[in-house]
């Protein structure tokens, strides 16, 4: 017998005397798991499903036909928790800082005997629009990206993205658009780079094109105030909120609906082809970690988005102060684009105000708002709390700035049509660049730039001439 016999022989041996046990384990085990996997799955005779909680719920979540009513109730509920909650924080937010401490810079400025057009600059400009981004768009994400964190860490977005899954393949796209869509409702720049999941390049081009119709961070606060101010006015005061949170539920219907159309637009044109299947895993229900979500979620989230709206309004305010301030033959620059765009702008339901402020805007959405407060105080020489050109002002309530705006014009058709706009128009500078990155191709971003805009100023027109007829 040679040496390799024997070692096979002793192996052989060792495998009889020592492995009988650990066979009649290992096979003892599995028996155990597969018995488990059993009860979950296989109906006994005679008997009921043995569904664990996780299936019970499934069954209710991701039914064709309780899905997605049960998907927009919990959306208008956080919105509605969101609207009712930010109202007070952020009236005490603004008489802080665009009170009490604008007051104290002001004066600390003009007590150094620093230049007039220094202290305008940065204490008017700056500094004011910084603080407006603040005590609007804090107290709103504090709660509402707390909410939806706990709906993510509960399992329930990849729900969403299930019960989505089958109509964006009937549309031609992938079914982890769905997926890229709901990242989108966090940052359209995270979305853009979470298409990396999809492995067709047709259909990857897809979800970064439409990723922009998913309300990102920095639209949230504009769509809530908005909704706030010119659709719960609508109703008696008791059903404004829950009519307010109705109407940006809506919004981000429309986004999903917009996303799907443009996704068949797109595969049937200028990226045709068939879409490819793949198979989504649902992860298990898990008891949400609430004081884990709540310091995450405002730390990664709150606080990362408002730290990059301040970076972004401060030197926004710099230019909003410059071109009010600025004259030529007695007239600002802002007037006489606002003057020039006014026309076309009217003509699709918005003001000359509002492009400028979208194009002040293009680094970051947060600053909407806050920019088109300041203009329009500017532009109609509005008296408020001794208002200058390009200085923004302390509005202590969501009825002053209701008011501010109606003095600049503004109406409830307005109110929805920048509501759509901001839905529709081009993606923040942030986003763009993601995109060039990812694609490496500038036709597909200036595509993804201006697809947008153009719906966005189609739909308003639309919306602004059955408005007429109605």
């Amino acid at each position: 017998m040679t040496e390799r016999d024997e070692i096979i022989a002793l192996a052989n041996r060792l495998r009889w005397e020592v492995g009988g046990n650990f066979h009649d384990s290992l096979m003892e085990s599995l028996y155990k798991e597969a018995s488990e996997i059993v009860k979950k799955t296989v109906r006994k005779k005679g008997g009921e499903f043995a569904f664990s909680l996780d299936r019970k719920i499934d069954k209710i979540v991701t039914n064709k036909w309780t899905g997605f009513p049960i998907m927009f109730i919990l959306l208008a509920l956080v919105f509605w928790i969101t609207v009712q909650g930010a109202n007070y924080p952020s009236e005490l937010l603004s008489g802080l800082l665009v009170g009490d401490l604008y007051g104290f810079l002001k004066s600390a400025f003009i007590s150094l005997n620093i230049p007039g057009w220094i202290t305008g600059l940065v204490v008017d400009g700056g500094y004011l629009a910084m603080a407006w981004v603040i005590s609007v768009m804090l107290p709103p994400m504090a709660i509402f990206f707390p909410l939806f964190t706990l709906l993510e860490d509960f399992g329930y977005l990849p729900r969403v993205a299930f019960n989505m899954d089958s109509l964006f393949r009937k549309v031609g796209a992938h079914g982890k658009q769905a997926l890229t869509m709901s990242m989108g409702f966090g940052c359209n720049a995270a979305g853009v780079v979470a298409t990396r999941i999809i492995d067709s390049p047709r259909e990857r081009l897809i979800a970064i094109i439409t990723n922009n119709f998913s309300l990102c961070n920095g639209r949230w606060p504009t769509q809530i105030l908005i909704a706030t101010i010119f659709i719960g006015s609508l109703v008696p005061a008791h059903l404004a909120g829950l009519v307010s949170a109705g109407a940006v539920v809506g919004i981000a219907v429309l986004g999903i609906v917009f996303s799907l159309v443009t996704s068949w637009f797109l595969s049937k044109t200028i990226l045709k082809g068939e879409a490819s299947t793949f198979n989504l895993e649902l992860p298990p229900y898990r008891p949400p970690r609430i004081l884990q979500t709540l310091y995450t979620s405002f730390i990664d989230r709150t606080l990362i988005v408002l730290w990059r709206a301040v970076v972004f309004a401060f030197p926004a305010g710099l230019v909003i102060w410059s071109i009010s301030n600025i004259t030529i033959e007695g007239v600002s620059l802002a007037d006489y684009f606002i003057n020039y765009t006014d026309p076309f702008a009217m003509l699709v339901g918005l003001n000359g105000i509002i492009l400028l402020a979208y194009v002040v805007a293009i680094p970051a959405n947060e600053i909407v708002i806050p920019t088109i407060l300041m203009l329009t105080v500017t532009h109609f020489g509005l008296q408020i709390s001794g208002a200058q050109a390009g200085v923004m002002f302390e509005t202590g309530s969501m009825e002053v700035t209701k008011q501010i705006l109606e003095a600049g014009g503004w109406t409830v058709l307005t109110g929805i049509n920048l509501m759509l706009f901001s839905l529709l128009h081009n993606p923040c500078s942030t986003t763009l660049f993601t995109i060039y990155k990812e694609t490496g191709s500038l036709k597909w971003t200036v595509i993804s730039a201006l697809l947008p805009i153009a719906m966005g100023f189609t739909v308003c027109f639309l919306v602004t001439q059955l408005w007429l007829l109605l």
